[in-house]
């Protein structure tokens, strides 16, 4: 039995992850349609090629590994398009019928990624980041939508901690942190995560509608023995607040997608500065065993918790994947995103040969880096 549950959990990790993956590359295939370049292939899953169908130029293919998917596009890494785009061919094409349609016409499939402008190639390379923050915005809705939102509003505050020593009150709501605004009482949890021992200023919503006043306390969080964690000692009601209509929902889920976008630059930037250990990383074996978890954990109150709770956590990991996938590192579409920057700047192409010995020099530390956080990932679940 224990047996099967692995099977189920990692299979669905494989699809909600390889589906994420998809849309990103759905992305950029998008914009390439768009800016007129031609997509030697788009594949759903990675490995050997079970079928394959092509039109107008492009092989549409479904292959054996259940893992994301991807684009290729005429000129993307090599520098000889010509060669690339007969190759590419020749895997599904007799001399009969090779570069033609159906009905015997010529494949207009687009140009080389090369041959157009750098803007284009911007758009193209951008595409794939933003359809995972829409991808992450549509999750967020359909959870907004279904359970609510989780409120500021405090329940109760723990005699004797910092808040109720400062003079916040059950029934206030937070409202901000240091000046900038919050939604929801999750970036309460976070910034004490974040900054545990920093005094910090709460502001809080008291009364309602016209005698509603604005106030701003002064708060040390607390180490709590019990909690295993700095506290300021406020509780707000379990469960979600319903959000009533379409505006506040597409509002609501917006905030779900900037939540996690900015957790997941802040996290970034603290584990630069050495604030936060790179043991907090967590790579394609921590997620499928936190997916395994949510499935477990949600599984007893039925089917649709265990969809929500995959929903959610596809908005975490779609927000994810689309920032990680902006960093200026090379191989990655940030590090492509900044050698069309330069072109730009400097009005003139940047030699191809220089920018793909870079980006395989980035994939090589890149694969480095995976392996690394691979064997964290089975040494913090086997210890």
């Amino acid at each position: 039995m224990i047996a099967i549950n692995t099977i189920i959990n990692i299979a669905v990790a494989l699809l909600l992850f390889g589906f994420i993956v998809l849309f990103h590359e759905f992305g950029h295939y998008i914009a390439a349609r768009l800016c007129g370049v031609r997509v030697l292939e788009f594949a759903i899953g990675m490995g050997p090629r079970l079928i394959g169908v092509k039109k107008r130029g492009t092989i549409y293919s479904l292959r054996a590994l259940p893992i994301g998917g991807f684009c290729s596009m005429l000129g993307e890494d090599e520098e000889d398009d010509a060669e690339t785009a007969d190759t590419h061919e020749a895997e599904t094409e007799t001399p009969e019928n090779a570069g033609t349609e159906p009905d015997g016409s010529r494949a207009s499939g687009g140009v080389s990624l090369n041959e157009v402008s750098s803007w284009r190639r911007l758009l193209i390379v951008l595409a794939g980041p933003a359809f995972n923050f829409i991808l992450a915005f549509f999750f967020a809705l359909l959870i907004v939508s279904a359970v609510g939102r989780d409120s500021c509003r405090l329940m109760a505050v723990t005699e004797g901690y910092p808040a109720d020593q400062a003079g916040i009150k059950a029934g206030d709501t937070i409202t901000a942190i240091n000046g900038k605004r919050i939604v929801f009482f999750r970036e309460l949890t976070q910034y004490l995560y974040f900054h545990p021992r920093e005094e910090m200023v709460v502001t809080v919503s008291r009364g309602q509608g016209a005698d509603a006043k604005s106030l701003s306390f002064a708060v040390t969080p607390k180490y709590s023995e019990t909690q295993g964690g700095f506290l300021i000692g406020v509780q707000v009601r379990g469960g979600r607040t319903r959000v009533q209509g379409l505006p506040a929902r597409f509002y609501y889920a917006g905030q779900e997608v900037r939540f996690h976008l900015t957790s997941t630059v802040e996290a970034l930037v603290m584990m630069a500065r050495g604030a936060l250990s790179p043991d907090s990383l967590t790579g394609p074996v921590g997620i499928v065993e936190s997916i395994g978890e949510t499935v477990n954990e949600s599984k007893q109150f039925g089917l649709w918790a265990v969809f929500l709770n995959l929903v959610n956590m596809g908005v975490l990991l779609s927000a994810n994947l689309g920032v990680m996938n902006l960093l200026p590192l090379p191989a990655l579409d940030g590090g492509r995103m900044v050698f069309c920057l330069l072109e730009l700047l400097f009005r003139r192409r940047i030699n191809k040969r220089v920018e793909g010995y870079v980006h395989l020099s980035g994939f090589v530390l890149l694969m480095g880096l995976m392996i690394f956080v691979l064997f964290h990932d089975l040494e913090r679940i086997f210890h």
